[in-house]
């Protein structure tokens, strides 16, 4: 038998063992937004990596603690892992069918908050690298892991660690902490994340609600004035009205189109499963939907806060309002500038009284689709998934990946066990369990490739 039918073999007897580890990973509600239980999922973390004989470190940042570990290989050959141990709030939670926080296994899926995203995405890894040490003494190469614990609020104190610790950080390629299969069962390699600068926008007309009878015809109302700036930031054909905004937009490469047009066509399938009857712009779907899903930037109101919410009738005119907001960013725009240009054209529209607060962001950041590693990775694939791989040039949504290409200069890829209705952030996140034991196939194969 080959030393990688011995690894697969590995990891079929041995889930349940994984599955445990994970189930207990996911019971600690790390949740960044709401800073509880952080140290203790780097701890639990560190602990992980320890078991299996890597040199492990915990640095303190301004934020939440940073996990690295590194395990030598026979070859000087560097392979780095990234990955976050924080996760999203759970809330509603009435809509989730067990309790977020403690897995649950239900018709060959595990239900839990971050059993996706990203936690399970970790130990598939972690899972991976134990099939590889049952077949042999040491790795094939040098195996380093970044785990941190603020990705999920746009990973405020993680550049200043990576441009610090670069020379700690150094590999030759770098594995990302997601991936999977689409809906169509077809792996996929996704290449690129947007950037994103999220901001709250608040207004204060007075120190406190007024009566609607008193005020309602003489009192400013906070709520229309943030509803008047809001309306100066977009129009109704979607375009953003803000000076400067599009002006450092790339459009997509041919290559790019040249690989959407090898993906299925994904309009019929969001449909269905969101309940959208059209698409914004008249888009009916194939190439022309893909690429505006991740080659256009955003402008998405979020979050809208303001008067009275709850049951009945309350006659009350609102002191205070306010919005979250994200942009999503296209190469080459940076969230600084954007920040900047909000400011401006906010003052120029008159509404220097809305105040701005930047609750994070990051560049985007892409990888060439034609360098050695991405080919390393979907060759990978074949075996494990009888299917291959398809290349996704960019994705809809953000991470940190900018500042590691940056900062690193390392190719970027994903590998991971993801599927179509996974549920990350929204109630009953879940894993397929066949997902996970092909994830960690393919990583098994990714390393020794490697």
């Amino acid at each position: 038998m080959t030393v990688i039918k011995k690894v697969d073999k590995y990891i079929e007897e041995n889930l349940d063992q994984n599955l445990k580890e994970l189930s207990e990973f996911c019971s600690i509600a790390s949740i960044s937004a709401k800073n509880t239980f952080l140290s203790e999922a780097a701890d639990y973390t560190k602990t992980m990596f320890e078991k299996r004989g890597f040199v492990t470190q915990v640095f303190t940042t301004e934020g939440a603690p940073v996990v690295f570990a590194e395990r030598k290989g026979k070859t000087d050959k560097t392979l780095l892992f990234y990955n976050h141990y924080d996760v999203q709030p759970a809330e509603p939670l009435d809509l989730w069918k067990s309790d977020p926080f403690h897995a649950e296994i239900r018709d060959g899926k595990m239900y839990a908050r971050g059993v996706s995203d990203d936690k399970g995405h970790l130990t598939s890894r972690l899972f991976a690298i134990d099939a590889l040490l049952d077949q042999m003494e040491e790795l094939p190469c040098n195996i380093k892991f970044i785990v941190e614990g603020e990705e999920e609020t746009s990973s405020m104190n993680l550049e200043a660690f990576v441009k610090t610790h670069a020379d700690l950080l150094k590999a030759d390629g770098c594995v990302w902490e997601f991936g999977g299969v689409d809906f169509d069962e077809t792996p996929l390699q996704y290449l690129g994340l947007r950037g994103i600068c999220y901001v709250e926008l608040e207004v204060e007309t007075a120190n406190q609600d007024v009566h609607s009878g008193i005020g309602g015809s003489i009192f400013p109302n906070a709520a229309w004035r943030l509803i008047w700036a809001l309306n100066t930031l977009k129009d109704s054909d979607e375009n953003i009205l803000i000076p400067g905004f599009y002006d450092d937009v790339l459009p997509p490469t041919e290559a790019d189109i040249q690989f959407f047009q090898e993906l299925p066509d994904k309009a019929a399938q969001y449909q269905a499963q969101y309940g959208i009857k059209s698409f914004l712009s008249g888009l009916q779907g194939g190439v022309e939907l893909a690429v505006a899903e991740v080659f256009h930037p955003t402008c998405t109101i979020c979050g809208l806060t303001s008067g009275y919410q709850g049951p009945g009738s309350k006659t009350v005119l609102p002191a205070k309002a306010s919005a979250k907001i994200d942009f999503r960013l296209v190469p080459d725009q940076k969230p600084e500038k954007i920040l900047t240009l909000l400011r401006e054209h906010l003052d120029r529209q008159g509404f220097s009284d809305v105040k701005v607060t930047y609750l994070g962001g990051g560049a985007p950041g892409r990888t060439d689709p034609f360098d050695p590693f991405v080919q390393v990775v979907v060759n990978a694939a074949n075996e494990v998934y009888e299917k291959q791989m398809k290349i996704v040039p960019m994705v809809g949504g953000s991470g940190p990946n900018s500042m590691f290409i940056e900062h690193l200069n390392i190719p970027i890829v994903t590998a991971g066990i993801g599927y179509s209705e996974t549920l990350s952030h929204a109630p009953n996140e879940n894993i397929r369990l066949t997902d996970y034991v092909k994830g960690a196939k393919h990583i098994a194969r990714i390393i020794l490739n490697f």
